[in-house]
């Protein structure tokens, strides 16, 4: 694959990004890709390996190796189709997916990885630009109709690969636009929303319906879609967050991350927010809880909207800078990453717990806290608080991003009766994705709990043939 003594004789090349003092005026992507050359060589980076742990560290085992090649080879139209024999939205992963599939690159053994992702996304704004996506259209219809609830990557991907199929699918989604988190919870700044309009001009010339302000369990009884639709397809999301029980959590100015960052995707989007639920960081001091990829993003829309100052506290140990491979290799290391919105300036403490949170008038006005020590204990670890380091910091605006523990129970999954699992989680396996329900199935986070887009969007082409296959009795759709 690529050119033999490519990885040899061939640097790295990543992405760059846009100064972050220009970068944070603003609220479009930032990162400035390489031209075809620059990628061609990146692609040429990529080993002929004995066994390519790539496909392994992808949870849609994307033909990596295949593509790289192509690119290398100067042929980008090919590469875009095997690119998306395995991934329906490469331009969502080739954004906002961490990249596991680099980790586990074999060149990663000596820290330079292939530019897995920097093609990837290369590849796919290339078959944009050059009108090669089109709409597949199939021949001929079963017949058959399926409702999928939610419109995120993993609802998306169901209802593209149904109705590639041939089945009629509507898509139902509770907001006023589709695309579930990714439309209004990942920032802007890490990715635009043209990019889910496209794929979804797409998908309605294939057939498929969406119908959004259709919140199943509210204003649309879950029944009905049992009762009106060959299958149901469950791809909500785990939307429950997980919430900080402390003295003061009531307080005006503490609020869950997503009760803050959807506004600001609606302000970019040209909505108008009122002013008595407008929340802002404005002048403010911003402290976020959590540092996982949803603190990040309430980092970088804090910078931009002129927060004061932005903490980020973290209840767990730092990382270490550099993974033992050793140890590791190929699988998802736990080392210390640093995001472009923490470098776009922010302070990280790590081993911290929140004691209190003050208040002023029914504001917040500090945060108290300790530090903590981890240990294990019989093989688990327990954390316990140091005495006597205590302390405290302004905080006008909190943000809990501390992850989400389930899907919502309350509405559709109540009137449904569905079994959950021992996680909170909706009841099913990977081989056929059906729920305790006749006929209704579950993909994505809602099944898996909290999780990547490229998760979701193997789960959602997964499910998309298990429905197949119940509806027609076999499947020519892929897993």
């Amino acid at each position: 694959m690529g050119k033999p003594t490519g990885f040899m004789e061939i640097a790295r090349q990543e992405r760059t990004y846009a100064l972050a003092a220009d970068r944070i005026q603003h609220y479009h992507e930032f990162v400035i890709p390489l031209n075809d050359i620059e990628v061609g060589k990146q692609g040429a980076r990529c080993m002929d390996c004995g066994i390519p742990y790539c496909h392994e560290g992808c949870p849609i085992n994307n033909i990596i190796p295949d593509w790289n090649d192509l690119v290398y080879q100067n042929n980008w139209r090919e590469a875009l189709e095997v690119l998306h024999s395995t991934n329906n939205f490469p331009e969502f992963t080739g954004r906002i997916c961490p990249a596991p599939c680099e980790a586990a690159c074999t060149l990663n053994l000596f820290e330079e990885p292939v530019t897995i992702k920097t093609i990837e996304c290369s590849i796919i704004d290339k078959g944009w630009e050059m009108g090669w996506i089109e709409p597949q259209v199939p021949l001929h219809r079963s017949g058959k109709n399926v409702a999928v609830v939610g419109s995120g990557p993993s609802g998306m991907a169901c209802a593209q690969q149904l109705a590639r199929a041939g089945h009629m699918v509507t898509v139902f989604e509770k907001s006023d636009r589709i695309g579930g988190l990714l439309r209004y919870g990942i920032p802007d700044f890490k990715m635009e929303k043209h990019h889910i309009d496209r794929r979804i001009a797409q998908m309605k010339a294939e057939g498929v319906t969406f119908r959004p302000n259709a919140h199943v369990g509210k204003n649309i009884p879950v029944q009905q879609l049992v009762d009106d639709f060959d299958g149901l397809v469950l791809a909500g999301g785990s939307e429950h967050p997980r919430d900080l029980t402390v003295p003061g959590r009531e307080l005006d100015g503490v609020h869950f991350a997503m009760e803050f960052l959807p506004q600001q995707n609606r302000r970019v989007a040209g909505n108008e927010i009122r002013e008595e639920v407008s929340l802002t960081a404005t002048g403010k001091h911003v402290i976020v809880i959590g540092g996982g990829d949803t603190g990040s993003d309430c980092i970088g829309t804090s910078i931009r909207q002129g927060a004061e100052s932005v903490t980020q506290l973290e209840i767990l140990p730092k990382p270490p800078n550099k993974e033992n491979k050793e140890l590791t290799w190929p699988n998802w290391p736990n080392k210390l990453r640093t995001s472009s919105s923490q470098e776009e300036g922010c302070t990280r403490e790590w081993c911290v717990t929140t004691k209190s949170i003050e208040e002023e008038n029914d504001r917040a006005t500090r945060i108290n806290c300790a530090r903590v020590a981890w240990k294990q204990v019989d093989g688990r670890w327990e954390m316990s608080e140091i005495p006597g380091s205590e302390f405290s910091l302004k905080a006008d605006l909190v943000l809990l991003a501390m992850g989400f523990v389930h899907p919502v129970h309350e509405g559709m999954l109540e009137d449904l009766e569905v079994a959950l699992d021992g996680r909170g989680n909706v009841q099913a396996n990977t081989d056929d994705y059906r729920t305790s329900i006749d006929k209704v199935f579950t993909a994505g986070d809602m099944r898996r709990g909290q999780s990547l887009v490229v998760w979701a969007i193997r789960e959602g082409r997964q499910a998309a043939r298990a429905v197949d296959e119940f509806l027609m009795g076999s499947s020519e759709l892929p897993r």
